[in-house]
């Protein structure tokens, strides 16, 4: 609660520079989707949010240092857990809705919210992604990264390789006073130049204050439609690729992961970014 309260007063201490808040007005009065004002972090927010993040990138390096044929998912989520609270942090998902681990591990085609298990090993050739969030002194941050287990065949380097230039390109769209629209048309165009399809149900969404955020980020989209991203705002972009059809499926028994309907392989990556007035700067790798 003590957190809850020093960010809203930091709300009210720190107010928006009145240029941003001008031109906000400006593409209001030409109907642009504005983003509300709580959306847009103020300078001692986004230290909170840096502090975050950085545990975030720590949490996932351990994971890189680890990660082997052979060890549970569990595993990974011991790790995570380990570091996150050696930090005097908190592991995000954990109990999220109901979310029972620390972490998500999804593995070749899962498309995310894998939940770790000791009978679930990493197999030689398999791609997992791992999604990390942290919440640290009120502050919260979010990243994944996939990992290549043992010999990976070309076709699923490949994945690998082109989803991350997908996260690249989306971050690459994401400047000052454009809109979400045109983060979503930049991937979708990659990818599908690629041969590739991309996950429509899900996206990314704002972050650091809260989980999960407006707006949601679309991995499709038409450009110039959508929030406008005005400087202040955090988000993250993490695009969901699939090998073959886009669509996906929720599993029944456990009610979380999410797999690729024709049990093609997917793959993400994800970063949460500032945007600032220059372009944007990457939080969490």
């Amino acid at each position: 609660m003590e957190y809850k309260e020093e960010i809203k007063r930091i709300f009210r201490e720190e107010p928006i520079p009145e240029h941003i808040l001008q031109r906000m007005h400006e593409y209001e009065r030409r109907r642009y989707e504005v983003p509300e004002e709580t959306l847009i972090k103020r300078p001692s927010h986004i230290e909170g949010i840096k502090a975050s993040s950085e545990i975030n990138t720590g949490v996932l390096d351990a994971v890189a240092e680890k990660i082997r044929v052979g060890m549970s998912t569990q595993e990974i989520d011991d790790i995570v857990s380990e570091y996150t609270l050696s930090h005097g942090a908190i592991c995000a998902p954990l109990n999220f809705e109901g979310y029972p681990k620390s972490v998500c591990t999804s593995i070749n085609n899962e498309v995310c919210h894998g939940i770790p298990s000791r009978h679930r090993h990493l197999q030689n050739g398999d791609i997992v992604n791992v999604d990390v969030s942290t919440i640290y002194k009120g502050y919260y941050s979010d990243a994944s990264r996939m990992f290549m287990v043992g010999n990976v065949s070309p076709q699923r380097k490949k994945l690998v390789e082109e989803t991350k230039r997908c996260l690249e390109i989306g971050i690459e769209a994401a400047q000052p006073w454009n809109t979400v629209g045109d983060i979503g048309y930049a991937i979708s165009k990659y990818a599908r130049s690629k041969g590739y399809s991309v996950v429509t149900q899900l996206g990314g969404h704002g972050v650091g204050i809260e989980f999960h955020e407006d707006p949601f980020v679309s991995h499709v989209g038409k450009r110039g439609t959508g929030m406008l991203l005005v400087p202040g705002m955090v988000i993250t972009i993490e695009p969901m690729i699939n090998e073959g059809r886009a669509e996906v499926v929720i599993d029944p028994y456990n009610g979380w992961t999410i797999y690729t309907k024709d049990k093609s392989d997917s793959a993400q990556w994800e970063h949460s970014i500032l945007i600032t007035e220059t372009g944007n700067e990457i939080l969490t790798y």
